[in-house]
């Protein structure tokens, strides 16, 4: 993207977009963590209340990567602006 305006960026956008990334890799922990819960839940039967900590950790951490892309996308269209 610097490229394309022959100027760096403000520091605010890149910011933006480690928070983003940011998310993405927590969302992928906590997806990962409801894989491995699922899959040893099938062996040794149902504990729910992990299984609901698991659940609602990784929607926390949706909710955080919506936010995130958001601000990402309205920094990066006033950047190009």
């Amino acid at each position: 993207m610097e490229r394309l305006r022959s100027s760096p960026l403000h520091a605010n956008i890149s910011t933006a977009l480690d928070k983003h990334l940011e998310a993405i890799h927590v969302v992928q922990a906590r997806r990962k963590d409801e894989i491995v819960n699922a899959s040893s839940r099938q062996r040794h039967g149902p504990p729910r209340c992990q299984d609901e900590r698991v659940v609602l950790a990784l929607a926390v951490a949706l909710r955080a990567l919506c936010l995130a892309t958001r601000k990402v996308r309205t920094v990066l269209w006033c950047a190009f602006q």
